[in-house]
């Protein structure tokens, strides 16, 4: 199936230089993009820092400048004007803590020991968690949401009966606060967060018989890395987690505690890589500041940054990173990374404002779109209809029927299937190319023919994709040629050929005609009578069609 889909190729060196200008802090790549600011590079822009590219938002930020737009979608989003609520109080089950059908469980019933109970509330959250993301604006907060879940990677499926469902909702509010601030401080409220702990051990990690669990994922996938200047020591390992004992979850207030008597006071060594350095140990309550003295000591090594560097890299940009990305575009980055004190704003704002992310050549159309960006992408840029935000039984199941439609397609929010993350941000040498497959594959051409022909139901609540409206907010929808360019100019990356294009028009929109104007006369019938079924017919009828071709083509999977 991946040898179908027209990746572009990125083999041969990208040409990113005009001409060298050694004094800027930002050479070749990194300077700021000066050309054209239109429809593609507006588009290209939204598609990988958002969920889709709406043509309202195209065209709000066409009347923007680039570094204007930029600098509006980093700005963070409002918080959730919501919480997860009781949606399983149905056929005959009754929350036994009292919580009634749309009210919500998060204050309450949180030491309750019933597994099925959490289950659903889990559920509940997972489906909460969607709206969000499906909530989400102008804003790349929610994106960046979904970036971190994946680096700090967790499966609220393991140990149900004991990670408390509302210990998920304040993981995700922890990733939420410092998706784009401060990694350092992202790195130590993980470290210290009630789900982590569970999720990882971290709560059983106590003195005289250390879990490492923690210590490992902190330096190997969270910090340092696997890169190739990332020589940590499995010592390092040991010495971490006596650092981190006594970090554990209060039995009675079900919120972070640290437990003097079951911490480590003895010092800790750690290898070459981080300058042999010794964390002095404490006893009693001073010796949960050694998590800081260990933070401290991971920062400072250059890796760190670059880890991080390269892991946007390849979630925004593209998955291959040869020695050229890594001198010129993750070197410098990591730079500024570190010179800002591990700040991740600045970092993402240069690198979207950069020459290279504009080429067109190297970085547009060369990635699979993620399920989440498939689905949530696919009802943003369709304009799809939403259920009224008071109307929560229709909302909660417009909600589920999404995340199970990105389930099916691999991927579901709150259950990574590794601790590394989803297989498609990780697994060299195919990565993206991963989200793809004949199963998944099929499922994706499924859930956008049934979106375009009677939509999707889910207790008995349908979503489906209205082609009337989606052309008619076009700038020339009774132009035939006009109509697929503006289409197109949303829907792909990829660019069609002319001959595609005329195939297009001619089998779909003419009905086999040779003349435009049979389907100009079609659409100003319509609009000239809108309240005309037969009319109306005929345009819908060629509308589904032509999407629906749009949809199947392998290029619609791209961004």
């Amino acid at each position: 199936m991946n040898e179908t889909l027209p990746v572009k190729p990125v083999g041969s060196k990208p040409q990113l230089v005009a001409e060298k200008k050694s004094s800027l802090v930002f050479a070749e790549g990194l300077q700021e993009y000066t050309g054209t600011w239109d429809t593609a590079q507006v588009v290209h822009l939204l598609k990988r820092t958002l969920f889709g590219a709406r043509l309202t938002d195209v065209n709000y930020f066409k009347s923007r400048t680039m570094a204007e737009a930029v600098d509006e979608i980093l700005q963070p989003a409002p918080a959730p004007s919501t919480v997860p609520l009781n949606n399983y109080s149905v056929n005959g089950y009754t929350d036994p803590t009292g919580v009634a059908l749309w009210q919500t469980w998060i204050n309450t019933g949180v030491a309750l020991a019933d597994k099925d109970l959490n289950e659903k509330r889990i559920d509940s959250f997972k489906t909460w968690w969607l709206g969000q993301v499906l909530s989400s604006n102008r804003s790349i907060h929610e994106k960046m949401v979904v970036f971190w879940h994946n680096h700090f990677a967790t499966d609220t499926s393991i140990s149900s009966d004991k990670i408390k469902a509302r210990f998920w909702y304040d993981h995700y509010l922890t990733l939420r606060q410092h998706a784009l601030g401060n990694f350092k401080s992202m790195a130590k409220a993980i470290t210290l967060d009630p789900a982590m702990l569970f999720f990882l051990n971290g709560d059983s990690n106590v003195k005289g018989s250390p879990n490492e669990n923690y210590a490992r994922e902190l330096q190997e996938l969270y910090t340092a890395g696997k890169g190739p200047d990332s020589h940590y020591s499995e010592d390092d390992v040991k010495a971490a987690a006596l650092v981190l004992t006594g970090h554990t979850v209060s039995p009675t207030t079900f919120t972070y505690f640290f437990d003097a008597g079951k911490h480590d006071s003895t010092n800790k060594e750690f290898s070459s890589f981080y300058g042999n350095r010794i964390i002095t140990g404490y006893s009693g309550p001073n010796g949960a500041t050694e998590v800081d003295a260990l933070l401290d000591m991971i920062f400072q090594q250059e890796e760190v940054s670059k880890h991080i560097c390269r892991k946007i890299y390849r979630y925004f940009i593209y998955y291959k990173i040869d020695n050229d990305i890594e001198q010129t575009i993750i070197t410098p980055l990591a730079q500024l990374l570190r010179s800002g004190n591990f700040d991740i704003s600045p970092v993402l704002s240069v690198l979207f404002k950069s020459r290279h992310f504009y080429d067109m050549v190297y970085s547009s159309a060369c990635v699979i779109k993620s399920p989440l960006d498939f689905v949530i992408g696919h009802c943003h840029e369709f304009n799809v209809t939403l259920p009224t935000a008071s109307d929560n039984a229709a909302t909660y199941a417009v909600w589920q029927a999404l995340r199970y439609e990105a389930g099916e397609m691999q991927q579901e929010l709150g259950s990574i299937p590794e601790v590394a993350g989803w297989y498609a941000y990780y697994q060299a040498p195919a990565f993206h190319e991963l989200w793809v497959n004949t199963a998944t594959y099929t499922r994706r051409n499924i859930f956008t023919d049934r979106m375009i022909a009677d939509g999707i139901t889910y207790n008995m609540q349908t979503i489906v994709v209205d082609p009337i409206a989606f052309a008619d907010q076009l700038p020339s929808p009774g132009n035939p040629n006009g109509l697929i360019d503006q289409s197109l100019e949303i829907l792909l990356r990829y660019p069609l050929s002319a001959s595609a294009k005329e195939f297009i028009k001619r089998s779909i929109l003419l009905s086999g005609q040779l003349q435009d104007y049979y389907w100009t006369n079609a659409w100003d019938a319509y609009k000239a009578n809108p309240t005309d079924m037969a009319a109306r017919d005929i345009v819908l009828t060629r509308l589904k069609s032509l999407y629906k071709y749009i949809m199947n083509l392998p290029e619609y999977h791209l961004s």
